[in-house]
């Protein structure tokens, strides 16, 4: 029987058969369709994210940061939290190919698994190229690190965990550009440390939002953690011209209401965030006459950083004659004081290590002793200080290649 000799039942039959699979191919096309455009758009998402929206033209660059900020605190999360065991760069040092190849290559060998990054130093200047409006209408940036973006991508394929470390109230560039948000001398005019440098008052809310936009910016390019750095009053020079604006609030009552400003300003932007402070946090809560008191930040930030570098404590601590000669006495006793502010509580402590040559000479062993120690009190982990950015192997434990790719 062929097609044209089919009964009415069975044309009907037919026409019916016909229409399914009419609709079954119909549906086929719509699902391919819509898998086609999904995958394109991953892909145009993907592409758009990881090259940093290339697509846009070069010369709106202001335009791309901005949206790829956006989409990063949008669409990304935290890094996954790790015992950090790092080492401490400037930006010149970062921006660098040699020097940053070389720490990199001085990681993997070794336990280190985390590098932190000048973005705003001790001048006051923005170490990046900025959208910030005021950064650009004062010139407050020195662009140092020139693609931020592209060295914290690049630490990233190796692994490495990336920390933004930016200064806070030391700010003498804006100090000086914008005097009304600086801190004033008795005598008139701005107030100066031993280094002739100005500060911007801790007390001033403009200065706080003004940090924490630059905290969002640098966030964007991908850093895993802020660092704030100099979050206190100045305690160098002749303090008692300090026209201070606090008035009968405590200083360290100041300085809490700025770590829960940074919490309030922070959350939901996906870094950690940390704060350095005297290494005299761990075992004083007076203040110290700048504001910085374990009590008033654990509730705040995810990471307490005290510089707890044994050449910064004066002779008679401990009734020790030079408190440098003896690292693991210096740490065991502020780590055993300190670490009960740790309990139950968001932050965890992660000193700074002295490794550089101030009051002794540094060696493996003493660098090693101050590990230890930290490392038997805490998981916060430890970053390596040297100004100068010379580091070595010295102290470290070598890495064992399977054990370093699990870390990291």
């Amino acid at each position: 029987m062929d097609e044209n000799t089919y009964e009415p039942e069975e044309i009907q039959k037919k026409e019916k058969r016909q229409i399914h699979s009419f609709l079954a191919a119909m549906i086929i096309v719509c699902v391919g369709t819509f898998a086609g455009v999904a995958v394109t758009w991953s892909h145009i998402y993907t592409q758009t994210y990881v090259n940093g929206l290339s697509q846009i033209s070069a010369d709106s660059a202001r335009a791309r940061h901005g949206k790829f900020r956006q989409m990063r605190q949008k669409y990304m999360g935290k890094a996954q939290a790790r015992e950090v065991k790092g080492l401490y760069l400037t930006a010149y040092s970062a921006g660098s190919d040699q020097k940053l190849n070389a720490m990199i290559d001085l990681i993997h060998k070794t336990e280190l698994n985390a590098i932190v990054i000048d973005v705003k130093d001790y001048s006051g200047l923005v170490l990046y190229d900025s959208d910030i409006e005021l950064v650009n209408q004062l010139g407050l940036e020195d662009d140092r690190l020139k693609d931020p973006k592209a060295i914290v991508d690049k630490l990233h394929e190796e692994g490495i965990y990336v920390i933004a470390r930016q200064t806070v109230f030391q700010d003498p560039i804006l100090a000086e550009k914008k005097q009304e948000w600086a801190i004033k001398s008795k005598n008139g005019g701005l107030w100066r440390d031993h280094k002739g440098l100005a500060w911007v008052d801790p007390t001033k809310e403009e200065v706080w939002d003004y940090n924490m936009q630059i905290a969002k910016e640098v966030a964007a390019f991908g850093f895993d953690e802020i660092n704030f750095d100099y979050v206190r009053f100045p305690s160098d020079g002749n303090m008692s011209l300090v026209a201070y604006t606090n008035g009968d609030t405590p200083k360290y009552e100041v300085m809490e209401q700025f770590y829960a400003n940074i919490a309030k300003e922070m959350e939901g932007v996906p870094v950690y965030t940390s704060l350095d402070m005297f290494g005299f946090v761990m075992e004083r809560h007076d203040g110290m006459s700048i504001g910085q008191r374990l009590e008033d930040a654990v509730d705040h930030v995810d990471y307490i950083m005290p510089m707890m570098y044994p050449s910064h404590y004066p002779s008679g601590h401990l009734n020790l004659d030079n408190p440098a000669d003896h690292p693991g006495l210096v740490f065991e006793n502020g780590m055993q004081k300190g670490m009960p502010y740790f309990e139950e509580k968001r932050a965890k402590a992660r000193p700074w290590i002295q490794a550089f040559h101030l009051g002794a000479v540094y060696d493996a062993q003493k660098i090693r002793t101050q590990i230890d120690v930290i490392e038997k009190h805490t998981d916060g982990g430890w970053i390596l200080w040297n100004a100068s950015n010379r580091y070595g192997t010295d102290g470290l434990n070598m890495a064992i290649d399977e054990d370093k790719k699990e870390k990291n």
